[in-house]
């Protein structure tokens, strides 16, 4: 039986040239390409598909035509998920706070008074402080949630929602 060969490269070269795009935007222009609320959420336009062809078709239109919603949904549901898992928030709080104040120290020791501690020794402290907590924190089920949720809810509102009436008209043939 001859081994199965998947052209990975085929399978992928779509979504870099889609990121490709993505990456080269900055912040405020991907957010100000953001479509209406009321356009977002037409309940209108949502039907259920007739076959899988269209959902492909309805998939590609609404990813590019709604791509700064997408990303709004996607920052939305990760606050939601730091603010649900408090530890994990406290967590990454004191990992940045901690490295932003050893990096304030420029090098030089931190002097208390009764104490004196290397910077070595403060990064040391720090990771064995963050470590158990980020650990316990559960940062990995928190991402693979973040991505569950987040591909339910985008591909599911992409697959649901019609394409405009007049963008329907504009792909058939004559």
């Amino acid at each position: 039986m001859a081994p199965l060969n998947i052209p990975l490269d085929a399978l992928t070269s779509r979504f870099t040239d889609r990121f490709n795009s993505v990456r080269a935007q900055s912040i405020s222009t991907r957010f100000a390409n953001l479509k209406p609320i009321s356009e977002f959420l037409d309940l209108k336009r949502l039907s259920k598909p007739a076959n899988f062809g269209e959902v492909q078709s309805r998939v590609n239109y609404n990813l590019s035509y709604f791509s700064s919603n997408y990303a709004a949904v996607f920052v939305m549901l990760s606050i939601y998920s730091l603010l649900t898992n408090l530890t994990l928030l406290f967590v990454i709080i004191l990992v940045s706070g901690g490295l932003y104040g050893i990096g304030k120290l420029g090098g030089r020791d931190l002097d208390l008074g009764f104490a004196r501690f290397t910077t070595s020794q403060l990064y040391t402290g720090l990771l064995v402080v963050a470590v158990p907590l980020g650990i316990w924190g559960s940062p990995i089920s928190t991402v693979l949630w973040l991505i569950g949720a987040t591909g339910v809810t985008v591909f599911g509102h992409a697959s649901l929602m019609d394409k405009p009436i007049e963008n329907a008209f504009s792909e058939e043939a004559v």
